[in-house]
């Protein structure tokens, strides 16, 4: 059997003894360690093999063992002696000896091997219960899922001692006396395998191609433990958050007031943490008040409002990634994309133990503090690049990391299966965790950074040219300015554009003393709509942030709706990165203007966060007691929480 696997060439004693005789054998005492990592093989010597390979006669050192799965492995050090080329599509090996080259046909083995195994101790089985028995068995790290015959069963437990018992096995799959295919084997208790292997079968399901199909698959299933979402992990081996803090006293404040109702939903959380040992009870002279936020599910999620902390906290610089050249890369004609996205990422990232006290929150049941990486700390996100950054720095050539989104991208199928399984095995060794219904696995066009990549090229997101379309007619100057701003950048996609637009330009350029004469009438009514038709009759690309500037976010909001435009200035220029607007709901439409504003806020950051998280922005408001909701309470809850939810982007100033 060839095993890529195989780092050595193995041979069993007992077809050894076929063919050899024992003074051939040099006999040495020494164990090897398999792919698993921790189960060992005991090996009894070394043999020079000879063996012919068609016309071609071969030598090479084998280790010879008790007992193998067939009679002979040639494992990478025959492979590489030889330069063997394995063709799977017409199942054929190729070998050569210096100019000498031989090519022979394989088939791939799909009988069922039988191994003997035995129970290691005497073992009490109830009537009608299947259990996992310790048994010994010529396989790796063998696990049986034993079923007791029922002619044995009566109103008695059953003795087994030392029974010999048959074990089927199929690939990887290990069955029991009876026939019992499981989707995986179980190797570690700790991982959900049923769960793992569902979530893995989810994300192969857009592949069509079947031998693909279990080719990924199989990649898939040697990292199951990243698709296990039944519990939180924290990664070790790399270097754990640390808080710098300025030379003042701590800063703490009292829990806030809350309903019964709630207080009961924050204890559930707070427990939750603790068990999961993301948080510890704390004794520290620190104390962030906790909040609760409301989700789409209705359900509650915990915020920590660490504006005093931040306020003393010195910055981490540590860059992002350059959004323009990683958008650039991807759609530098590439085949195959991945994506990964890390279940709570922060979390998963660990606090210096010196510094976790500094994490410390309060809420009316206690105080606590963080063992991770908690939300709404200023320097979470590029505390969180750095690692992603330097633990996958042998990908960089393939693999992308934008906080706690990692895409993989590659020119064949095969180098793509390459690309992945390197890229899972190091998130594996820290102990990462995946979230698989945010995952997306070898495909040929991938959401990311909201755009759309594919082997041609990239393009805007469909779902930003909705957002144009969408924007209301103007009936302040104000509105009319704005949406000149958005549609100008595309002028020199659109047609005519100067002379389309000119009725709108006609009632925009008036003094700050002529602002009462705007006027919306029937044809700049004809021009808004022909403009909004012309922006999806043609083609369209929206530029890329400039890191040299800072990111300005004009908002809009009322009654109906809110939503927003993100834009860059650069030398005299209105550089278009995003659009975004929505209905509000019917308890929104009852919010105070003060609160519509903030919303609109609020709701911009949630779309457009790839876009704002680690760089300087300028917000643009019509109100002005935003201003300083960022430095002050401005008296109104729901614009303070707002607030809190914002601490994690730089915002330089709203006006």
């Amino acid at each position: 059997m060839i095993d890529t696997g195989a780092n050595r060439t193995f041979i069993s004693i007992k077809a050894l003894h076929l063919s050899y005789k024992k003074q051939s054998i040099n006999k040495v005492s020494s164990r090897v360690i398999l792919a698993d990592g921790y189960t060992s093989l005991s090996i009894l010597g070394t043999v020079h093999l000879s063996i012919n390979m068609g016309d071609m006669l071969t030598t090479i050192k084998a280790f010879i063992v008790k007992e193998l799965c067939v009679d002979c492995i040639l494992g990478m050090d025959f492979i590489n002696k030889y330069k063997m080329i394995i063709n799977t599509e017409e199942r054929t090996v190729s070998i050569r000896d210096g100019p000498k080259r031989t090519t022979l046909q394989f088939d791939v083995n799909k009988h069922c091997i039988n191994y003997p195994a035995r129970l290691i101790k005497h073992l009490r089985i109830p009537p009608k219960r299947t259990v996992s028995v310790p048994v010994s068995v010529a396989l790796s790290s063998a696990q049986v899922l034993f079923r007791p015959s029922f002619k044995l069963q009566q109103r008695s437990p059953i003795l087994m001692l030392n029974s010999s018992l048959k074990i089927i096995v199929i690939h990887r799959i290990i069955l029991g006396t009876t026939t019992i295919p499981t989707l995986s084997f179980k190797k570690d208790p700790d991982i959900d395998y049923s769960l793992a292997q569902k979530n893995i079968c989810n994300l192969i399901q857009p592949i069509t191609n079947s031998e693909q199909k279990d080719k990924v698959k199989s990649v898939l299933d040697k990292h199951a433990k990243l698709f296990d979402t039944t519990k939180h992990t924290i990664v070790i081996n790399v270097k754990p958050h640390a808080i710098k803090t300025l030379d003042y006293p701590p800063p703490s404040s009292k829990p806030y007031y809350s309903t019964p109702a709630k207080q009961d939903a924050m204890y559930k959380i707070t427990q939750e943490l603790l068990q999961f040992a993301l948080t510890r009870p704390s004794y520290s002279p620190y104390a962030a008040p906790a909040l609760l936020v409301a989700k789409h599910d209705c359900t509650w999620r915990m915020v920590v409002d660490y504006k005093k902390l931040n306020n003393i906290t010195i910055k981490d610089n540590h860059p992002l990634p350059n959004m323009e050249q990683t958008i650039q890369v991807l759609g530098n004609g590439y085949q195959f994309f991945s994506k990964f996205d890390i279940k709570s990422g922060f979390w998963q990232i660990p606090i210096e133990e010196e510094d976790r006290h500094k994490t410390a929150f309060i809420t009316p049941e206690g105080l606590y503090e963080w063992n991770v990486l908690a939300q709404g700390l200023n320097n979470s996100p590029p505390s969180f690049q750095r690692v992603m950054a330097d633990i996958l720095s042998p990908c960089r050539q393939f693999a992308l990391v934008y906080i706690d989104d990692i895409v993989v991208y590659s020119r064949s199928f095969e180098e793509h299966l390459k690309h992945i399984h390197q890229v899972l095995s190091i998130l594996s060794q820290h102990n990462f965790q995946l979230n698989p219904s945010k995952c997306s696995i070898f495909r040929q066009q991938i959401d990311y950074l909201s755009h759309t990549i594919s082997q041609q090229g990239v393009k805007p997101n469909n779902e930003k040219i909705q957002a144009i379309i969408k924007l209301r007619e103007p009936s302040t100057l104000v509105e009319a300015n704005k949406f000149l701003g958005a549609i100008s950048w595309y002028r020199k996609f659109i047609p005519r554009f100067a002379s389309v637009a000119a009725p709108i330009h006609k009632i925009t350029n008036l003094t700050k003393a002529n602002r009462n004469k705007f006027s919306w009438g029937e044809p700049q009514q004809a021009a808004f709509l022909q403009l909004k038709q012309l922006l999806i009759t043609s083609p369209l690309l929206l530029d890329y942030p400039d890191e040299d500037h800072p990111v300005i976010l004009t908002t809009d909001a009322s009654k109906v709706g809110v939503g927003g435009t993100l834009q860059q200035h650069i030398n005299g220029e209105i550089k278009n990165l995003y659009y975004h607007s929505q209905m509000t709901s019917s308890s929104q439409r009852r919010y105070d203007p003060i609160e519509l504003e903030a919303l609109a806020i609020w709701m911009c950051f949630q779309r457009m966060r790839p876009y704002l998280l680690g760089r300087p922005i300028i917000i643009y408001t019509d109100h002005c007691p935003l201003c300083n909701m960022m430095t002050s309470s401005v008296k109104n809850r729901r614009v303070d929480r707002i607030s809190i939810l914002l601490q994690e982007f730089n915002i330089e100033k709203i006006i």
